[in-house]
């Protein structure tokens, strides 16, 4: 099967795990014996640039650092990204097109896809059309939602000139409800609601969760001992380790004077400055620690720890940092919140509480270091669990499986 991928950032020019999960499933199908080509943006680079089967030639708007434009320069750079598409789909001659990340992409090339009657397969695992694909600048002038009279009057003229139809032969438009999802799938339930209550006709998708590749993270030995604490994420409010800090804290105040917390993750400096104080505040500076390590590095860190400390705080789609401590076998004690809610199950493959919680954090943290049967119990659970539902192997046959289904 030839498949062509379309997202906005590839690795190594990439900002997280979307785009490395991304190229996962991408090298994963090409090891099955199908022919992918990713086509993805300039991103990271000074000109574009077709590096073996990845060709980097579109153009990003706005996000990630790039400028925005007013609409006439926009109207460059969305003709550039669907010429750009067009030719690949002309010249690859795809049997399907796996449609990844769109954000700071042109959206409106789901037309141009759509008018080539190529099968696209959509998989999404953030917010992009819940929470930015109406925001799009290029289609929200056209259907009337951006500019003041200045705009509904070149509108105007375009339209009765006939120019609005040249316009569209080269860079597409149209009403939000010309945008289809004939097939798509979310990474959880959760992020396929909150697309619903978007408005957005998806309640057809099927839900592919998110895949780890088990085999790769070193396991934690059996060990008595449950002191070292482990947080993995970005230094911000949405992951929220201040809760983890405060946390901490807590514990120190019930006696437990010996847990130290590893902060692996970088953030903006105010931030993290936050944390410190925290940490100082709650008499637990000299047991806080901030770490970095490449992702490769990390298969190995988690299983020098004893639990991971979970606490996002937003609706985040399907995290991948509990399901990579469940394989190195290492209890997880995590919030609800977002899909997570899809995988924890207090007591019995990990332990939960509620979002910004210390108090609750931390006692959790305390019932799991006072119970050594209950921590064999989790790891053993959630091993298997990760090795048997979330393994990359099995979540890239359910998506190869997708992409079959979507061929005529």
């Amino acid at each position: 099967m030839k498949i062509l991928v379309l997202t906005n950032l590839y690795p190594p020019h990439a900002i997280g795990g979307y785009e490395e999960r991304c190229r996962q499933v991408t090298d994963a199908l090409r090891d099955r014996g199908h022919e992918v080509r990713v086509l993805t943006s300039t991103h990271g680079l000074a000109a574009p640039a077709d590096e073996g089967r990845v060709h980097r030639r579109l153009r990003i708007h706005g996000f990630f650092g790039h400028p925005w434009l007013g609409i006439r320069r926009l109207y460059g750079l969305e003709a550039h990204n669907h010429a750009v598409l067009r030719a690949a789909l002309a010249d690859f001659a795809p049997d399907v097109v796996h449609v990844w990340n769109l954000g700071g992409l042109s959206k409106a090339l789901m037309l141009t896809l759509q008018a080539s009657g190529r099968p696209v397969v959509y998989d999404v695992s953030d917010h992009w059309i819940a929470r930015s694909l109406r925001a799009d600048v290029w289609l929200r002038w056209w259907n009337g939602e951006a500019g003041g009279a200045g705009a509904r009057l070149l509108r105007g003229v375009l339209r009765a000139t006939g120019l609005a139809a040249l316009v569209r032969r080269r860079a597409p438009f149209a009403p939000w409800a010309g945008l289809r999802f004939d097939r798509i799938y979310f990474c959880s339930d959760a992020l396929k609601q909150i697309t619903v209550r978007a408005g957005w006709p998806v309640a057809h998708a099927a839900v592919i969760y998110c895949g780890v590749e088990t085999a790769r993270f070193a396991r934690r030995p059996a060990d008595p001992r449950c002191t070292r604490l482990l947080f993995v994420g970005r230094l911000n409010s949405d992951k929220d380790p201040l809760t983890a800090v405060r946390a901490l804290a807590r514990c120190a105040q019930a006696g437990r004077t010996d847990l130290t917390l590893d902060l692996y993750g970088r953030g903006d400096e105010a931030y993290v400055a936050e944390l410190r104080a925290a940490a100082a505040a709650g008499g637990v500076a000299d047991r806080v620690a901030f770490r970095t390590a490449p992702a490769a590095e990390m298969r190995r860190v988690y299983a020098g720890y004893d639990a991971l400390l979970f606490t996002s705080a937003w609706e985040e789609p399907f995290a991948l940092t509990p399901l990579e401590a469940m394989a190195a076998r290492v209890p997880v004690i995590s919030t609800y919140a977002g899909g997570s809610r899809e995988l924890v199950r207090d007591g019995e493959n990990a332990l939960g509480f509620a979002a910004g919680d210390d108090a609750a954090l931390a006692q959790q943290i305390l019932r799991l270091a006072a119970d050594p049967v209950l921590r064999v119990a989790l790891a053993d659970t959630a091993e298997r669990e990760v090795v048997a539902r979330y393994d990359l192997a099995a979540i890239t046959s359910q998506i190869e499986r997708a992409l079959q289904e979507a061929r005529p």
